[in-house]
Protein backbone atom coordinates (compact mmCIF):
# COMPACT_ATOMS: atom_id res chain seq x y z
CA UNK A 1 0.00 0.00 0.00
CA UNK A 2 1.48 3.28 -0.49
CA UNK A 3 2.31 5.87 1.70
CA UNK A 4 0.88 9.31 1.72
CA UNK A 5 2.05 12.27 3.66
CA UNK A 6 0.36 15.05 4.99
CA UNK A 7 2.35 18.42 4.90
CA UNK A 8 2.01 21.80 4.78
CA UNK A 9 0.88 23.58 1.63
CA UNK A 10 3.99 25.57 0.63
CA UNK A 11 4.21 28.40 -2.56
CA UNK A 12 6.29 25.42 -4.27
CA UNK A 13 3.04 22.80 -4.02
CA UNK A 14 1.16 25.50 -6.16
CA UNK A 15 1.50 24.24 -9.42
CA UNK A 16 0.84 20.69 -8.91
CA UNK A 17 -1.90 21.74 -6.35
CA UNK A 18 -3.68 24.01 -9.47
CA UNK A 19 -3.75 21.30 -11.76
CA UNK A 20 -5.25 18.70 -9.52
CA UNK A 21 -8.16 21.35 -8.50
CA UNK A 22 -8.57 21.96 -12.40
CA UNK A 23 -9.50 18.53 -12.74
CA UNK A 24 -11.25 18.30 -9.81
CA UNK A 25 -14.76 17.66 -10.79
CA UNK A 26 -16.88 20.26 -9.24
CA UNK A 27 -14.54 22.61 -7.79
CA UNK A 28 -15.11 26.33 -9.15
CA UNK A 29 -12.39 28.13 -9.18
CA UNK A 30 -11.56 32.00 -10.81
CA UNK A 31 -8.75 34.60 -10.55
CA UNK A 32 -8.63 34.19 -6.93
CA UNK A 33 -7.03 30.98 -7.69
CA UNK A 34 -4.03 32.28 -9.33
CA UNK A 35 -0.39 32.10 -7.67
CA UNK A 36 -0.30 35.16 -6.22
CA UNK A 37 -3.56 35.05 -4.49
CA UNK A 38 -3.32 31.43 -3.25
CA UNK A 39 0.69 33.04 -1.36
CA UNK A 40 -1.00 35.76 -0.07
CA UNK A 41 -3.65 33.00 1.49
CA UNK A 42 -0.79 31.16 2.86
CA UNK A 43 1.14 34.00 4.37
CA UNK A 44 -1.92 35.21 5.79
CA UNK A 45 -2.83 32.06 7.15
CA UNK A 46 0.66 30.72 7.73
CA UNK A 47 0.68 26.41 8.65
CA UNK A 48 -2.86 26.10 8.11
CA UNK A 49 -3.32 24.49 4.66
CA UNK A 50 -2.10 20.97 3.73
CA UNK A 51 -1.05 19.12 0.91
CA UNK A 52 -1.05 14.81 0.59
CA UNK A 53 2.42 14.11 -1.48
CA UNK A 54 2.95 10.27 -2.68
CA UNK A 55 5.47 8.37 -2.10
CA UNK A 56 6.76 9.48 -5.24
CA UNK A 57 6.67 12.80 -4.29
CA UNK A 58 3.53 14.17 -6.03
CA UNK A 59 0.62 16.34 -4.68
CA UNK A 60 -2.29 13.90 -4.14
CA UNK A 61 -4.81 16.35 -2.35
CA UNK A 62 -5.28 19.42 -1.26
CA UNK A 63 -6.74 21.53 1.53
CA UNK A 64 -6.73 25.50 1.84
CA UNK A 65 -7.64 26.95 5.39
CA UNK A 66 -7.68 30.16 6.53
CA UNK A 67 -9.26 32.05 9.83
CA UNK A 68 -10.47 35.62 9.70
CA UNK A 69 -9.69 35.01 13.97
CA UNK A 70 -13.45 34.10 14.59
CA UNK A 71 -14.36 31.07 12.39
CA UNK A 72 -12.07 28.89 10.30
CA UNK A 73 -12.53 28.52 6.39
CA UNK A 74 -11.75 25.46 4.40
CA UNK A 75 -11.70 25.41 0.99
CA UNK A 76 -10.39 23.52 -1.94
CA UNK A 77 -10.23 19.97 -0.42
CA UNK A 78 -9.48 18.41 -3.49
CA UNK A 79 -8.13 14.15 -3.86
CA UNK A 80 -6.79 13.03 -6.92
CA UNK A 81 -9.19 10.28 -8.43
CA UNK A 82 -6.34 7.26 -8.16
CA UNK A 83 -5.77 7.97 -4.05
CA UNK A 84 -9.18 8.46 -3.59
CA UNK A 85 -11.64 6.11 -0.86
CA UNK A 86 -8.48 5.82 1.32
CA UNK A 87 -9.24 8.53 3.79
CA UNK A 88 -7.26 10.35 2.37
CA UNK A 89 -9.78 13.43 2.47
CA UNK A 90 -10.63 13.10 6.11
CA UNK A 91 -7.10 12.98 6.98
CA UNK A 92 -6.70 16.34 4.82
CA UNK A 93 -9.92 18.02 6.60
CA UNK A 94 -8.47 16.76 10.14
CA UNK A 95 -5.31 18.66 9.85
CA UNK A 96 -6.94 22.24 8.69
CA UNK A 97 -9.42 21.97 11.43
CA UNK A 98 -6.17 20.53 14.16
CA UNK A 99 -4.34 23.64 12.84
CA UNK A 100 -7.46 26.39 12.52
CA UNK A 101 -7.93 24.71 16.72
CA UNK A 102 -4.87 25.52 17.94
CA UNK A 103 -5.01 28.56 15.98
CA UNK A 104 -7.94 29.53 18.69
CA UNK A 105 -10.57 29.10 16.16
CA UNK A 106 -13.41 27.18 17.42
CA UNK A 107 -15.89 26.71 14.60
CA UNK A 108 -15.35 25.93 10.84
CA UNK A 109 -17.59 26.51 7.42
CA UNK A 110 -17.08 25.53 4.56
CA UNK A 111 -18.88 25.95 0.75
CA UNK A 112 -19.79 23.01 -1.74
CA UNK A 113 -20.75 24.52 -4.89
CA UNK A 114 -24.69 23.34 -5.99
CA UNK A 115 -24.76 20.56 -8.10
CA UNK A 116 -21.34 19.10 -6.70
CA UNK A 117 -22.84 16.14 -5.15
CA UNK A 118 -19.85 14.09 -4.42
CA UNK A 119 -18.22 17.21 -2.47
CA UNK A 120 -21.46 17.47 -0.23
CA UNK A 121 -22.19 13.54 0.15
CA UNK A 122 -18.35 13.48 1.62
CA UNK A 123 -18.74 16.62 3.86
CA UNK A 124 -22.15 14.77 5.11
CA UNK A 125 -20.87 11.63 5.27
CA UNK A 126 -17.86 13.28 7.68
CA UNK A 127 -20.30 14.81 10.00
CA UNK A 128 -20.87 18.46 8.45
CA UNK A 129 -23.78 19.82 8.93
CA UNK A 130 -25.78 22.07 5.75
CA UNK A 131 -27.25 25.01 6.87
CA UNK A 132 -30.22 26.18 5.93
CA UNK A 133 -30.74 28.97 8.18
CA UNK A 134 -27.78 31.29 5.88
CA UNK A 135 -27.87 32.67 2.34
CA UNK A 136 -24.64 33.95 1.19
CA UNK A 137 -24.53 37.15 -0.64
CA UNK A 138 -21.15 37.96 -2.76
CA UNK A 139 -20.14 41.35 -4.26
CA UNK A 140 -16.81 42.42 -5.54
CA UNK A 141 -15.67 45.98 -4.69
Amino acid sequence: METTTIEVFSPKDYDAARELWGRTPGMGLSEADSRERIEAFLARNPGLSFVARSADGRVVGTVLCGSDSRRGYLYHLAVDGEHRRRGLGQRLAAAGLAALKASGVEKCHLMVIKGNELGAAFWRNNGWKLREDIDLYSKSP
